[in-house]
């Protein structure tokens, strides 16, 4: 039994790395499938996750072509023996499904099918899909062990289906965040700026038949609104796409990004940083996220004339700080448009600690990013 397990552990890892690769839970329902077809010497493997209306939210095969796939037609229901297995929640082993007596047929295209293997897929006590196989190569049927095994690989594979959905959760959660801190930052720094070239505009229109020169200077004012705006409107369409931190580097995209950034709000951002210790993709763009935040609040809010921004590391730490000397804010009251929470959560992910110092005569970030062990 012990190669036996050594044998799942290894289908089990594919799985795990699968996840790990941030792929989508339907790769990830291939991958389970694909292994637990090996496992067993199936000709035929099937996994189906079951939704609420009595049919199957996803169902993916193995061992049929797409072709074949296409002329099955629609997803099964969940009837005959896939309805028993979700409703009992109980190994199925059968030598013949066609002389079970709970066996419903199948469509005209669909595979001639012989012994199965049944297994639900269980994360406590909800069956959150089934694994079946079909048709063993080897004479004889599918044995007790071909059931132990597919138990012991359904155990687990419980465990990277949930993380896989988890993972899905995750992005679009992050999806939605992305899209909140754009309507606000378009609300911040370009709907108000259209608005003053909209009444700017107005005003040189009246102003043309009775004092053409304060038409022509409103005209210029609107010019120069119109710029300011398509370059904020730039800054945030440049921040909004994920960074591919792997090209430029956590310092060096940090570095352009907040150039970019003070050229368009006409102030100086001075940028240092120490030699930093590896970091995992998450912990950099948590870093890069939060002084992306924090430096646009210093440029669009604070009325500062000038901003820093520090990478340093020490005692196993990676510390962000940015720093203005603007107006400040009371950091005890409410402060919307600010994305203080948004900062927060991220901190949190990454299990960093994030302090906000402010006064009248400016306002630094802090956040420590740990060093898991082994990276420093």
């Amino acid at each position: 039994m012990a190669a036996d397990q050594d044998e799942v552990l290894d289908q089990v890892s594919q799985v795990v790395l699968a996840v790990a690769s941030q792929l989508s839970v339907r790769d990830v329902l291939q991958m389970i499938v694909r292994s637990a077809r090996a496992l067993v010497g199936a000709r035929y493997a099937a996994l189906g996750v079951p939704d609420d209306s009595g049919s199957f939210a996803e169902f993916v095969t193995d061992g049929i072509s797409a072709r074949q796939q296409a002329k099955i037609g629609p997803l099964p229901r969940q009837h005959g023996l896939l309805g028993v297995l979700l409703r009992e929640g109980a190994t199925l082993r059968i030598c013949d499904i066609k002389q079970d007596p709970r066996f419903w047929g199948w469509p005209a295209a669909h595979p001639d099918l012989t012994d199965v293997l049944g297994i639900p897929i269980k994360h406590g006590s909800q069956i959150i899909g089934l694994i079946f196989a079909a048709n063993k190569r080897a004479p004889g049927g599918f044995t007790e062990r071909d059931e132990r095994l597919l138990e012991l690989f359904a155990a687990h594979a419980a465990i990277a289906l949930t993380n896989a959905r988890l993972y899905e959760r995750g992005r679009e959660l992050s999806v939605l965040e992305e899209r909140a801190r754009l309507a606000r930052e378009l609300h911040d720094a370009v709907s108000q700026k259209l608005f003053s070239v909209r009444a700017k505009a107005r005003a040189a229109a009246m102003l043309v038949p009775r004092d053409p020169d304060r038409a022509i200077t409103e005209i210029d004012g609107v010019a120069d609104l119109a710029g300011q705006a398509h370059a904020e409107l730039r800054a945030v369409i440049d921040g909004l796409a994920p960074p591919d931190l792997s090209v430029g580097g956590l310092v060096g995209s940090l570095r352009s990004y907040a150039v970019l950034a003070g050229k368009t709000h006409g102030v100086p951002v001075q940028v240092c940083a120490g030699e930093l210790p590896p970091l995992d993709p998450h912990r950099e763009t948590v870093l890069y996220r939060v002084a992306q935040e924090a430096l646009q609040n210093a440029l669009r809010h604070a009325r500062a004339s000038r901003v820093c921004v520090c990478l340093t590391a020490a005692r196993r730490q990676v510390v962000l700080e940015v720093a203005d000397d603007g107006a400040g804010f009371d950091t005890s009251a409410q402060q919307d448009g600010l994305g203080l929470p948004s900062m927060r959560e991220r901190a949190a992910s990454a299990a960093a600690t994030l302090t906000i110092e402010s006064s009248g005569r400016g306002t630094k970030v802090r956040m420590a990013v740990p060093v898991p062990a082994g990276r420093s």
